[in-house]
């Protein structure tokens, strides 16, 4: 698993060298896939107005998120959407507020955009760009903190996300911003932690587009498939779905 990991950060490495304009290696000028908007959605006017109960599960992140290189039904948000629906949890929707090349310093400002009444789980899954954008581990444990604080001062649930550093930015590094997202868990018990966003997909060629990085159609499948079962039960203790 290690030297899969690895793997996804040596493919970052070569990504950012050999392509200026891909998702989190370029600054703002990008260009960017359907499912990719490059902005939150209209999540004030989309959910509010309709007289339905919505239990809105917003996701925070980055290209990753938001689906870079895919259609907006193939994103891994989307897709968990589908799963609660084919379930029976009708009024459970997804916000997605996946924005491409984001930091975790980018996800502190423009949180709070994401969280209007209807959003009672917050899913975290940001720090891929950081090194890239060279903020240090701390900075990194920082920004992750604050948002996980405001977040639940709002009352809404939290799931972190890990991620995995570049393998050039050396071991000591890789180690310590790994540790980093172990680390917020601790200090935020009520946090609900996924060691690594791209489990069993990282590092798998079949699973990624062509850069490395990017997660194809199937690699999306498998990120929702590990993500839904937290979520439902987070669902399920909050009393929504229905």
């Amino acid at each position: 698993m290690r030297t899969r990991r690895d793997a996804f950060g040596l493919a970052a490495v070569v990504l950012c060298a050999a392509m200026a304009s891909a998702a989190g290696c370029n600054r703002g000028q990008e260009q960017t896939a359907p499912a990719d908007q490059g902005q939150v959605p209209n999540a004030d006017t989309s959910l509010a107005d309709t007289g339905r109960k919505h239990f809105v599960i917003a996701f925070l992140g980055d290209s990753l998120t938001s689906g870079y290189g895919l259609v907006a039904q193939q994103a891994f948000p989307t897709l968990i959407e589908n799963m609660f629906h084919a379930e029976g949890y009708g009024d459970v929707e997804v916000l997605n507020g996946g924005m491409t090349g984001d930091t975790t310093a980018g996800g502190l400002r423009r949180v709070e955009q994401l969280l209007n009444p209807n959003v009672r789980i917050l899913v975290i899954g940001l720090g891929g760009n950081d090194a890239l954008r060279g903020l240090t581990v701390k900075q990194t444990h920082d920004n992750l903190a604050a948002i996980i604080d405001g977040v639940n001062r709002s009352g809404v649930g939290v799931v972190l996300a890990g991620m995995e550093a570049p393998t050039n930015y050396g071991q000591d590094y890789q180690d310590a911003f790994r540790a980093t997202f172990g680390q917020l868990a601790q200090e935020h018990r009520n946090v609900t932690f996924v060691p690594f966003l791209l489990e069993g997909v990282g590092g798998h060629p079949e699973l990624n587009q062509a850069d490395g990085i990017h997660p194809n159609a199937d690699g999306a499948r498998i990120i929702a498939e590990h993500l839904y079962p937290k979520l439902r039960t987070m669902v399920d203790s909050l009393g929504g779905g229905g």
